[in-house]
């Protein structure tokens, strides 16, 4: 399993424009991870987080402005995450994810 802990400076393309964050992710005994985003709008937490190979997923539950449930995809590349965020209803937006030093 590709190494997930750390801090990263997330980016997320949105219709509303830039969303930066800061992911919190710890890696578990059982090879799932877990954390939160921190950002602008608060804090929520990453649930359902998996690296497979190279390939990230995790899920995070958005309550501000509405609630909605936000899926990430992604491939994990040494200090870098690239992928997507899915929204559902309003669709994916692209999304990067830089570990902090």
């Amino acid at each position: 399993m590709a190494a997930i802990d750390g801090q990263w400076d997330s980016v997320a393309q949105s219709p509303m424009g830039e969303q930066k964050s800061v992911l919190t992710l710890t890696s578990k005994p059982d090879g799932s991870f877990a954390g939160t985003n921190s950002g602008p709008l608060g804090s929520m937490d990453v649930t359902d987080g998996q690296v497979t190979g190279d390939m990230v997923t995790a899920k995070m539950q958005l309550t501000v402005p509405f609630p909605m449930t936000l899926t990430i995809e992604g491939r994990l590349e040494g200090d870098t995450i690239e992928g997507t965020i899915d929204t559902g209803a309003f669709g994916k937006f692209p999304m990067t994810a830089t570990r902090k030093e």
